[in-house]
């Protein structure tokens, strides 16, 4: 079957595993940083949360960004930060800084 033959409920579906896969992912990779993914991908935890909150606004879902963040981190954010987040080294600021401008 190709993707473009796929109902748009299948679809919906396997689009729904794929972010609740990836948000398993990133429970069990606490280690890795926000600033690295920003750094490698161009995106973070905090863009999934965004990501998130929108997708519940354009469907008048109320919805607020911690708790937004709170389902893309498995816990609030301020008890990940304090659990998981460490400092940023120089050459991770430098590399994201470089990205930005």
């Amino acid at each position: 079957m190709k993707i473009n033959e796929l109902d748009t409920q299948t679809q919906t579906e396997l689009e729904a595993a794929v972010l609740r896969r990836l948000i398993a992912h990133l429970d069990k990779r606490n280690d890795v940083q926000n600033i690295d993914l920003m750094n490698l991908a161009g995106f973070c935890r905090n863009c999934l949360s965004k990501w998130y909150l929108a997708a519940a606004e354009e469907k008048n879902i109320a919805l607020d960004y911690e708790n937004a963040r709170e389902r893309i981190y498995g816990m609030p954010y301020e008890t990940w930060k304090a659990q998981h987040q460490k400092p940023a080294t120089q050459e991770q600021l430098a590399s994201f800084n470089n990205k930005q401008g």
